[in-house]
């Protein structure tokens, strides 16, 4: 097995137990170690650090994989697998959750999301390519799903020398499967549905509102297939509307209401920026204003920019709430750190004259676990806040 020798000094991120080692930290390599191939970490002087998948054309060159020195093999993989599914178990709803969230749980950029009966799975990392049957070997074996579905379809994979590639890997997978969350039946496109057909990890967050929004007029802006819409509905909503740019989105919206047989709720294609305008202008008031747009940033040179359009969005969300009414607002952008997204919303409680209230700051579920060693796993931050305007 090859090694790979860090720049001096450079061993302190492994030491902090981050599971990224950058191209720019290594210093040599011994061995023929090859694209994708598990290799030793060491430090400059000889010690041991770690097991990761390496890829020199990656900027991300080394994902760790263990931090000792052991064969990366299937029982490996399987343990890793065991291990995942095993801590979903003690809280989750295996139909409905995370199975697998990539560097928390051990296993490099991969992806698996379990809806009903399939799981859909997202191997983003060239290193990890090469274990793909044996996860869904494990996966057959510790979940029996009917199917598992491949959403390869991300560019990243092509920054890791892969193509982009969709189908089935194991057993077979209906166009769009039935999942339930929360009590709430949900339709789940697995198959051309944003990344990998839903978004889970908004769970825990959309069963926080139950007491808010009972009897309430609630807005849900960037509603995507209608999620925190069909919660507010269930939990007692006197009236719901949903609002998304797509009109593929909104219409899978209202099937997901039929599905439920909810009565109070309607979904309108709109800009969300424009609708919050509009309404605005035309003095609508809200019991309950909803705001979870999609990541604003894909990188941290393009934060100030997001940080603008999360603003403006809160601004405008803010002067839609009655007083005494409920923000819930979120953000998905991982360069958005959670302390600058509260100082987002301060300013805009600022500028839009109101006083906030938190009763909750909130991250990503339990079924995607943060590692407080890496910050880029804690991405998802979703404040509910009381909105007072009499003082």
């Amino acid at each position: 097995m090859a090694d790979i020798i860090l720049l001096p000094g450079k061993e302190k991120r492994v030491f902090t137990g981050h599971p990224w080692i950058f191209r720019s930290d290594i210093a040599r390599t011994k061995g023929d170690p090859q694209p994708g191939d598990a290799v030793r970490v060491t430090a400059s002087n000889g010690r041991f650090l770690a097991m990761a998948a390496y890829n020199p054309a990656s900027q991300i060159a080394l994902r760790v994989l263990s931090h000792r020195e052991e064969p990366i093999d299937e029982a490996f993989i399987r343990g890793r697998v065991r291990r995942a599914v095993d801590y979903r178990r003690k809280f989750a709803d295996l139909k409905s959750c995370r199975l697998i969230f990539a560097e928390s749980d051990g296993l490099p950029a991969v992806i698996v999301d379990s809806f009903g009966d399939v799981l859909v799975m997202q191997c983003l990392c060239l290193g990890m390519e090469r274990y793909k049957d044996m996860i869904c070997d494990a996966l057959m074996d510790e979940m029996h799903p009917q199917g598992i579905y491949e959403r390869g379809d991300v560019p990243v994979r092509e920054l890791e020398g892969l193509p982009q590639v969709t189908g089935v890997l194991r057993g077979t997978v209906p166009d769009r499967v039935q999942m339930e969350e929360n009590g709430i039946k949900f339709w789940v496109d697995v198959k051309n549905g944003q990344k990998t057909g839903f978004f889970l990890d908004q769970k825990e967050n959309r069963a926080a509102i139950a007491p808010f929004v009972r009897g309430a007029r609630v807005l849900d802006c960037f509603t995507h297939t209608g999620s925190f819409a069909l919660h507010a509905a269930k939990y007692g909503a006197a009236d719901v509307t949903g609002v998304d740019i797509s009109d593929f989105a909104c219409d899978c919206a209202r099937e997901n209401a039929a599905l439920n047989g909810f009565e109070n709720v309607r979904f309108a294609a709109a800009n969300a920026f424009d609708f919050l305008k509009e309404q605005s202008a035309s003095g609508e008031q809200y019991d309950v204003v909803i705001l979870d747009p999609p990541a604003f940033t894909k990188t941290r040179a393009a934060v100030e920019a997001a940080a603008r359009g999360y603003k403006e969005i809160n601004l405008r969300g803010m002067k839609l709430v009655k007083d005494g009414g409920y923000l819930v607002t979120c953000s998905c952008s991982q360069h958005m750190l959670p302390g600058q997204f509260k100082d987002v919303i301060l300013s805009a409680a600022h500028d839009a004259r109101v006083s906030l209230f938190q009763v909750e700051y909130r991250t990503q579920g339990r079924d995607h676990p943060i590692l407080p060693a890496a910050p880029e796993t804690q991405y998802l931050k979703c404040g509910i806040f009381r909105v007072d305007k009499s003082y």
